[in-house]
C-alpha cells in the first residue's frame, strides 16, 4: 500500500498524459503531489522529506513547465530529484559517523564498515546514472516514451538495483536465533 501512496503522483501523471497531454498532466501531478504530502500529514502528523522534496520539485519544474509551455522543465524532474540523492548520499560520508545508507539500513543488517561504503558508492552511482539516463531518454526520443520510460523504465531500473542489492547484502543478514524463534 505505501509503494502505491509514494508512486500515487507518478501513476496519474501518466494516466493524466495518456487521455490529455504532458500540460494536464503535470498539473495533476503537482495536486496529486500536493495531496499526498497533506494526507501523510494528517494521518502521521508529520512530513515525510521524499514526499517534500518530490513536491517542491514538482512546483518548479512543473509550475516553469507550465507557465511558458515548455516540457523541458518537466523531463528535467526526475535527474534532479535522482543528482539530489546522489549529492545527499556522497555528503553523508563527511557528515556524521555512517553513510546514509547503513543508517537507513543497519538496524535490519550487521555488516562490515567496507560494505557499507561500497553500498552506498552503489546508490550514489545509481542516482547518477539514472539522472543521465533520463536525459537521454528525455533528449533523444519522442515525449510519449519519455513518458513510459519515467513510469515503467525508472521503476524496473531501481527494482532491478534494490534486487540485486538484496543478493549483495543477503550474506549479511542474520538468522533469527534458537531462543528468539519462539
Amino acid at each position: 500500500m505505501k509503494f502505491l501512496f509514494d508512486f500515487f503522483p507518478i501513476l496519474l501523471f501518466f494516466v493524466a498524459y495518456k487521455l490529455y497531454d504532458i500540460y494536464v498532466a503535470t498539473a495533476v501531478a503537482i495536486v496529486a503531489a500536493a495531496v499526498q504530502t497533506a494526507a501523510f500529514w494528517f494521518r502521521h502528523r508529520r512530513f515525510e522529506k521524499m514526499h517534500l522534496v518530490t513536491f517542491g520539485l514538482l512546483l518548479v519544474f512543473g509550475g516553469l513547465t507550465i507557465a511558458l509551455h515548455d516540457p523541458v522543465f518537466i523531463k528535467w524532474k526526475p535527474t534532479v530529484i535522482n543528482w539530489l540523492f546522489a549529492v545527499v548520499f556522497m555528503g553523508s560520508h563527511w557528515v556524521g559517523e555512517k553513510p546514509l545508507v547503513e543508517r537507513m539500513m543497519s538496524h535490519a543488517i550487521q555488516a562490515p564498515r567496507p560494505v557499507w561504503m561500497r553500498l552506498s558508492w552503489m546508490w550514489i552511482m545509481f542516482f547518477a546514472g539514472v539522472g543521465i539516463l533520463n536525459l537521454y531518454v528525455a533528449f533523444n526520443f519522442a515525449e510519449e516514451t519519455w513518458v513510459n520510460f519515467k513510469l515503467f523504465g525508472i521503476l524496473g531500473i531501481t527494482f532491478a538495483f534494490v534486487i540485486a542489492q538484496a543478493f549483495y547484502l543477503g550474506r549479511y543478514v542474520e538468522e533469527p536465533k534458537a531462543e528468539e524463534k519462539s
